[in-house]
């Protein structure tokens, strides 16, 4: 539904095996990225697997805070609170990972 915009707490370990959701802790989406993180490539790698994940345009994830740290905020434009959790958790229970 264009309009709707979420704000979702991630916490993030960049450095692993492969991209992968690994569920809710808090309220907190955790998750892991493969890419390091050096030159930016953990965050773009992050906003490339949440914008898959969620079936979004990359253009549609913005991280607003935390580019230095595993603890952000990043801002989804075009669903909803609930349907960004139904897409993730029902994504993360799959067996869709990218490597």
């Amino acid at each position: 539904m264009p309009g709707n915009q979420t704000r979702l707490s991630v916490k993030v370990r960049p450095g692993a095996r492969k991209n992968e959701i690994t569920g809710f802790a808090g309220g907190v989406l955790e998750m892991r990225v493969a890419a390091p993180p050096v030159d930016n490539k953990a965050n773009l790698e992050l906003v490339a697997f949440l914008s898959q994940a969620l079936g979004l345009s990359k253009s549609s994830v913005t991280i607003l805070r935390g580019h230095t740290g595993r603890r952000k905020l990043v801002l989804i434009d075009g669903l909803s609170q609930d349907e960004v959790t139904k897409r993730l958790t029902s994504f993360s229970s799959g067996t869709a990972t990218r490597q």
